[in-house]
């Protein structure tokens, strides 16, 4: 089973993923979530709490990958687990997700509040 969880930060909607996305159910959900935040300009989709990621579910984020890239929004993945990365790292030479540091997570959440100050 996949939860999932949005806070918007600014221009900045963090999807925060839990469980599993190997079926069909899971993945429907994770773009349902994802292609909801149409008003964001980065969607960072944490991975940190994902267990496992399936065909299905790198299906689904190489589908997000592109509906953001239309919708000019920036897609990241965030921290995922060890086992979830290495499946990422194995597809990664095809699909070129970018996948954030801490470091960079930091930077980015901060560089999102300045924009925001400065608005």
């Amino acid at each position: 089973m996949l939860r999932i969880h949005i806070e918007n930060l600014g221009n900045i909607a963090m999807v925060e993923c839990e469980g599993r996305i190997v079926q069909s159910e899971a993945a429907f959900r994770l773009r349902d979530a994802v292609t909801s935040q149409r008003e964001a300009r980065i969607v960072v989709l944490d991975l940190s709490a994902v267990s496992a990621i399936e065909g299905g579910g790198l299906g689904m984020l190489w589908y997000l990958q592109r509906w953001a890239q239309e919708n000019d929004i920036r897609l990241t993945l965030f921290n995922p687990a060890s086992r979830v990365r290495d499946r990422l790292c194995h597809v990664n030479s095809m699909l070129q997700f970018d996948i954030a540091t801490p470091a960079k997570m930091t930077a980015l959440v901060a560089a999102n509040r300045q924009s925001s100050v400065a608005a």
